[in-house]
């Protein structure tokens, strides 16, 4: 069964609430923003999504994620859309008020609000998908998008004419700059001269930004570009095939969006990674610490289909550095470059 409320309406909470329902509060600009609930008793796992469920791309993910868990566990889900920085903490807490078990918070950018509002409900456990943070009952489940877009480096510098390469991402945090520094270390792992540029348009939806952004580093002599980007994702991706440039997919294989421009699409399978949370969650198994999944599991981190322009060689080094990566032969450490803290290649014997 799925409920629809309007954002307008706060949390109604206890004996009092309407025949003791509950409703989510989501008040934000007066436009309307669904809730989706299902009606079986259990386990109960919610997910507060900051972009829609079907972009396609990040938000779709994460719902997927907990139908996912559903199908397999049977566990009653709730889930929220579109949700804002200033709503953040109000969203988390209702969803705890209204008994959730398990609360996923989809973007590194929930992290201050998640930090804020576990301590108040210590029954809950609430982990931040792309997050840094850990405590007591709350936790953080990262890919390892170094990997991922170390190996996109590769290719990128492989391809690139003007060894000059460009990342667009929504937002700057963690995770995003953990990708940058991963397209950086694989490039110069072909050639160390290469210029790598980024950008953050401070919105993963809003179209005009992201094409503009594209346009921008196009122009500066940018002849592949990486991004993460959700419901502005294909903005990027046809900008790219208008202009004769090269560019990644992300999240999802996105080969489909502009097959002469994408070289191969970063295949991030974050419903299964959900799902496994969730299965740690039900066993009671879960810790205040960082997930962090890698090419290690590679039905949740892989590359997706390879453009015809990249050839067998490069498509071998990539598959050869990855073995590496996985057998431990190639580790990322940190380290100190120039006056930054950062994070640097080890190559291990």
């Amino acid at each position: 069964m799925i409920i629809n409320f309007n954002r307008r309406k706060f949390l109604v909470y206890g004996a009092a609430a309407i025949g003791g329902s509950l409703l989510l509060k989501a008040c934000s600009g007066g436009e309307e923003k669904p809730i989706t609930t299902t009606n079986k008793q259990g386990y109960k796992v919610a997910i507060a999504l900051p972009g829609v469920a079907t972009d396609k791309a990040w938000n779709q993910s994460g719902f997927e994620g907990i139908k996912l868990a559903k199908k397999k566990f049977g566990v009653e889900t709730a889930s929220i859309e579109q949700v804002s920085q200033s709503d953040q903490m109000q969203v988390l807490s209702n969803f705890a008020r209204r008994g959730s078990n398990l609360i996923f918070a989809h973007g590194g950018q929930f992290d201050a609000a998640i930090q804020q509002v576990a301590p108040n409900f210590p029954n809950t456990f609430f982990i931040g998908v792309n997050g840094a943070v850990s405590g007591g009952n709350f936790g953080s489940l990262r890919l390892n998008h170094l990997q991922g877009s170390y190996l996109c480096g590769i290719i990128a510098a492989s391809m690139s004419k003007s060894d000059k390469i460009a990342y667009i991402g929504g937002q700057k945090f963690e995770a995003t700059e953990e990708e940058l520094r991963g397209l950086e270390l694989g490039a110069k792992s072909i050639k160390p001269e290469i210029k790598i540029s980024s950008t953050f348009t401070g919105d993963w939806n809003d179209i005009a930004k992201a094409k503009e952004a594209t346009l921008a580093l196009i122009s500066s002599g940018a002849d592949v570009v990486y991004q993460w980007l959700d419901a502005a994702a294909p903005a990027v991706l046809q900008t790219a095939a208008e202009k004769e440039v090269y560019a990644f997919g992300n999240t999802n294989d996105q080969f489909y969006i502009a097959p002469k421009a994408i070289l191969t699409s970063t295949i991030k399978r974050l419903d299964l990674a959900i799902a496994y949370i969730t299965e740690l969650g039900m066993q009671g198994k879960l810790q205040g610490e960082v997930y962090k999944l890698g090419l290690e599991r590679p039905d949740i981190l892989y590359l997706g289909k390879f453009n015809q322009a990249v050839s067998q060689d490069i498509q071998n080094k990539v598959n050869t550095t990855k073995e590496d990566i996985v057998n431990s032969k190639i580790e990322f450490a940190e380290c100190r470059e120039g006056s930054k803290e950062t994070v640097c290649v080890k190559q291990v014997s």
